[in-house]
């Protein structure tokens, strides 16, 4: 089968199978297509939860497939591509943090959503990249401390002067990777062009932007905005997407180096096979693990509403 042919493929089995399939921002084009939703990780899981569907195909990494589980922990979750992790994710456990909350015990424990289901049981509140400011601001303690990104937690302290704000040494490495030199050349070479990045670039580089924002921070501006040339500082991916959207724009990458294996390991014949039963992975939480989870996830909601 070509593209189209397995793109209607997939349509079809998804209508036959009453299954809602899910795609991050950072998978391929051709899978963002026949999605039913696309976005940000915390944005899909809550897609998910509105959904009649009972079975749910994340087009993502593990921890995002977790979350929807945790939001939908009636439903049958799948992560399409098994061996999709997060580096970021994956950096800091239970066992570690507990062992740091101890260091720091009047700290309110801020987790970014880049997080695994079994780390967010000890966190107090869970945050995004575009919520994270506002959520911060709102807890009454002074004291807190992020996890795991120190390049978002950065940006956050900047946003926060009135907060005491304790990083850890931790983050996305292909954000991090981007240097301050690679963002001066950029602007150098493009001098008409708006450079937008994510806070996960380090603070060298932010300092550089004309709009720091979250994914779906960073799409909203550039399809909103006047401007007509940009330098897109996040997965390359996004640059891609913003050029169907805005034919009329041009888009640069920022750099070379902003390629997520874990989200390009998604292929649209994995969902084929997921769909077919062939495979995919079947997320598995502990009814404790989903409640003690669900807990800093319900109060980054209390504090965003």
């Amino acid at each position: 089968m070509n593209v189209s042919q397995l793109q209607q493929k997939i349509m079809e089995l998804k209508q036959e199978k009453d299954v809602c399939v899910l795609a991050h921002s950072y998978v391929a084009h051709e899978i963002c297509e026949i999605a039913d939703f696309t976005g940000d990780s915390y944005k899909l899981s809550v897609d998910a939860s509105k959904v009649a569907n009972k079975t749910i195909i994340m087009c993502g990494v593990r921890f995002m497939a977790e979350t929807c589980k945790i939001l939908s922990p009636d439903k049958t979750v799948y992560l399409a591509q098994p061996i999709a992790g997060c580096a970021m994710a994956d950096q800091m456990d239970k066992e570690m943090i507990s062992k740091v909350k101890e260091q720091y015990p009047n700290h309110t424990v801020v987790a970014y959503i880049n997080t695994t289901a079994a780390l967010k049981t000890i966190c107090d509140v869970c945050v995004t990249s575009s919520s994270a400011v506002s959520i911060v601001n709102k807890i009454p303690n002074k004291d807190i401390l992020f996890i795991p990104d120190c390049n978002l937690g950065s940006y956050v302290a900047q946003q926060c002067p009135d907060k005491n704000i304790t990083l850890l040494d931790g983050g996305c490495p292909i954000h991090a990777s981007v240097t301050a030199e690679e963002a001066r050349q950029m602007k150098e070479r493009y001098p008409e062009a708006e450079l937008l990045v994510h806070p996960e670039c380090v603070p060298a580089v932010s300092a550089m932007a004309d709009y720091i924002g979250s994914t779906s921070g960073i799409i909203n501006y550039a399809v909103n905005s006047d401007k007509k040339e940009f330098i897109i500082g996040t997965e390359i991916s996004i640059a891609e997407h913003l050029q169907y959207l805005c034919p009329d724009k041009t888009f640069r990458l920022l750099s070379l180096k902003l390629i997520c294996p874990d989200m390009k390991s998604t292929t649209l014949y994995d969902v084929y096979n997921c769909l077919c039963g062939k495979g995919g992975e079947k997320i598995i939480l502990s009814d404790q693990t989903i409640a003690d989870a669900k807990k800093c996830i319900d109060e980054m909601i209390r504090l965003g509403d």
